[in-house]
């Protein structure tokens, strides 16, 4: 199963690992089956990692008065008047 401290890059690479062995249909069902809930585990992971990382992405905004800004993204940029 997908061990909490895996890095993104690291569970991706385990995906992609256990989906060559689900296309290559030589693992016998019990195998395909732990195979297939290891993915389903990392998958959620990944998705995790991955809204974890939009809520701390930052975006650079120009501000009204010239300046620059940090600010979270997705933030709507304010109006100039």
């Amino acid at each position: 199963m997908a061990k909490k401290t895996m890095t993104f890059e690291a569970a991706l690479g385990r995906l992609e690992e256990i989906l060559r062995m689900l296309e290559d249909g030589e693992c016998p069902l019990a195998d395909a089956l732990k195979l297939y809930e290891e993915g389903v585990s990392l998958v959620r992971s990944c998705t995790q990692l991955l809204d974890q990382a939009e809520q701390t992405v930052k975006m650079l905004q120009l501000q009204p008065d010239g300046s620059a800004a940090l600010v979270d993204f997705g933030t709507p940029a304010e109006e100039e008047a």
